[in-house]
């Protein structure tokens, strides 16, 4: 029976592995108020920014998807883990040994297939590294050479050889103990004719390529002889741990310096983002194996935040292959917020030969001389018609009128639609103009409406729209089956309830020990009732004023996910206020929630009174009378004295 890790160290392993240090391995993170960090959501596509990380209470919440939990969450979620593999990649990140229950710990029997997967392409990539200093691997040492690679950059991008035998790989990880499932699951091997596997990867240059968050997933190999009847480049086959539509060669390497400078350049090879990086261009990604698509936009949209001020940049060769590649990036333009650009690589040359042929310089120079995409796009679609006619012209404003109508900045729509008319020799340029600014409207329009047929509309509107605030952002959550219907998020009274929980949480210092006399009764709003509900079951905010395990309590005391979504969500969205919190803010939060339950009493026996009618018992009138002199005299010495009358 497998191993369970002991409780113990799953504490050892949530407490050690900071949150934003996680997250920041996949999305950009930039400063939210109130010690919160905030950036695009991974798991939904989205435009602003609702994803919301709290570095001092281990949480993250999205506002958009309602995603949330703590680091464990988050890794399972997006890497597709399970909860010991999650705990197994977390530990060997921080260094932390596990101890197994029930029976001890057994490698390759008790941890999980994605973890062991990982585990067999981390060991392949060291031996096929190590190989590259065998006399066997001279001829992948010279085209490293001929290339301008090296032994220093080598290393850098962990290139290596793989022995052109049969199983050499194989039986290096039968001796880790890896099984032959394992490794023909993960790719590296493959059966033969015989039955027995075989390495998959022989005689050639291996490329390691690595997720964002830096492990080894599969690699990329490059044919060396000329008796090698496989293709030029052999890539890991679709894996568990490998898809080639969502991943990006170099993204570990380059993710800092793309969320730094808000760029990201496109090149078409392995050796190309070896040559950019060694030039100074840090930036520099590829696709492996595939074209750029949307798996590869999600990823870079995360690092580069949607600003307007991001760019991506595709380099192709001049060639009709490569305005092929331009076009077909063309057309995911408007996936993006970041502008596109084109930089074509004179001569034919791709990065690696410019590099080779000019230097440093011009590689970087390549980048610098970019131009817009949409520009490249409308120039293409202007040179396939005759301009010479009146007809030809027509055609031509036809199609080109909508590209220009798709350009995101405005000014820049504008001047390109006088470029335009110029372009096609129409004298009448307010004509050509008019025309692009009815298209764009049109677009606009049908984005209100729900969107056009390609979502383009959408996508125009929630990028014009300012980020929504978290409430705004979030719609009204669905009835909870411990709290009752959806929330008002407009009745001040819930607004004002929800910023007493989110203090109770967030700063209970500020709010103890008054806030533990509070009943669950005070909160109108049912799933805040709840809520307050798992704070007292949870010891109440003097206890976790000087705990900081105080939130993770409340966590496991809700009755279900949704309860705990909540309180997650509660533990991560700003509070209200642009200063930092005091102890005056969180009165003013206690005294206007006393005052509604003191005011919806006061309401309910007024209502009693009324159905009593003149002839009630004079005995019980008296004391329902009594009842409501009390509450409107406490009333009016909170709204007098406030804080100092709880």
């Amino acid at each position: 029976m497998a191993g369970r890790i002991n409780d113990d160290d799953v504490k050892a392993v949530r407490d050690a592995v900071p949150i934003d240090a996680v997250v920041s391995e996949y999305l950009q993170l930039r400063n939210a108020g109130g010690g919160n960090l905030k950036g695009l959501c991974p798991f939904h596509d989205e435009k602003s920014p609702s994803f919301h990380v709290s570095p001092a209470k281990g949480l993250y919440h999205c506002f958009g998807c309602q995603e949330g939990g703590d680091t464990v969450d988050f890794v399972m979620k997006i890497d597709h883990l399970s909860f010991a593999e999650t705990i197994e990649r977390l530990a060997s990140q921080a260094g932390i040994t596990l101890r197994y229950e029930e029976g001890g710990y057994t490698p390759g029997r008790q941890q999980g297939e994605r973890t062991r997967l990982v585990e067999a392409h981390k060991a392949a990539a060291q031996f096929y590294i190590d190989q590259l200093d065998s006399p066997e691997a001279e001829i992948a040492r010279k085209f490293l050479a001929g290339r301008g690679f090296d032994q220093s950059a080598a290393e850098h991008f962990g290139v290596g050889y793989s022995p052109a035998g049969w199983d050499h790989l194989t039986r290096f990880l039968r001796g880790r103990g890896f099984s032959d499932k394992e490794l023909i699951l993960s790719g590296l091997a493959q059966d033969s004719r015989s039955g027995k596997p075989i390495d998959r990867f022989r005689g050639r240059l291996m490329w390691p390529i690595r997720d964002i968050a830096g492990e080894v997933v599969g690699f990329g190999a490059r044919k060396l002889r000329d008796d090698d009847n496989g293709p030029k480049y052999l890539n890991t086959p679709e894996t568990p741990i490998y898809r080639k539509s969502q991943v990006l060669y170099g993204i570990d390497l380059a993710k800092k310096e793309i969320a730094r400078t808000s760029r990201a350049v496109v090149v078409e090879g392995y050796t190309d983002v070896m040559a950019c990086h060694l030039a100074g261009v840090t930036t520099a990604i590829a696709t492996c194996g595939t074209s750029f698509g949307e798996g590869h936009i999600k990823i870079l949209r995360r690092l580069l935040m949607d600003n307007a001020r991001s760019e991506v940049v595709f380099t192709f060769d001049g060639d009709a292959a490569g305005q092929k590649a331009a076009l077909r990036a063309f057309e995911d333009d408007q996936k993006f917020a970041a502008e596109t650009s084109i930089a074509i690589t004179p001569g034919g040359m791709d990065p690696c030969d410019l590099r080779l042929a000019n230097g440093d310089e011009a590689v970087a120079g390549l980048v610098e001389s970019r131009t817009p995409l949409f520009e490249f796009a409308l120039r293409h679609v202007v040179s396939q018609h005759n301009l010479d006619t009146t007809v030809g012209r027509a055609a031509a404003l036809d199609e080109a009128a909508p590209i220009v109508a798709n350009i995101k900045n405005s000014s820049i729509q504008h001047e390109s639609a006088v470029q335009l008319a110029g372009m096609l020799g129409i004298l009448d340029t307010q004509f050509v103009v008019k025309r692009v600014a009815q298209l764009a409207r049109w677009a606009r329009e049908r984005g209100r409406d729900g969107g056009a047929a390609d979502g383009t509309g959408q996508r125009r509107r929630q990028h014009r729209d300012q980020a929504p605030a978290p409430e705004q952002a979030r719609p009204a959550p669905g009835p909870l089956r411990h709290g009752g219907p959806a929330l008002n998020l407009r009745s001040p009274a819930h607004r004002v309830e929800r910023e007493l929980l989110k203090l109770a949480l967030q700063r209970p210092d500020l709010v103890s020990p008054a806030f533990d006399a509070y009943g669950a009764d005070e909160f109108t709003a049912p799933p805040y009732a709840v809520v307050r509900q798992c704070i007292e079951d949870a010891g109440g905010t003097t206890a976790g004023a000087a705990d900081n395990g105080y939130v993770p309590r409340v966590r496991d005391a809700a009755p279900d996910d949704t309860v705990r979504a909540m309180v997650t969500e509660l533990t991560v969205e700003p509070l209200h206020t642009r200063r930092e919190p005091d102890e005056a803010y969180a009165g003013v939060q206690l005294v206007a929630v006393r005052l509604a339950a003191v005011n919806q009493r006061v309401s309910e026996i007024r209502g009693t009174l009324q159905r009593l009618g003149p002839s009630a018992d004079p005995e019980h009138l008296a004391a329902v009378q009594n009842e409501l002199w009390v509450l409107q005299q406490y009333g009016q010495s909170l709204r007098e004295r406030g804080y100092a009358a709880l």
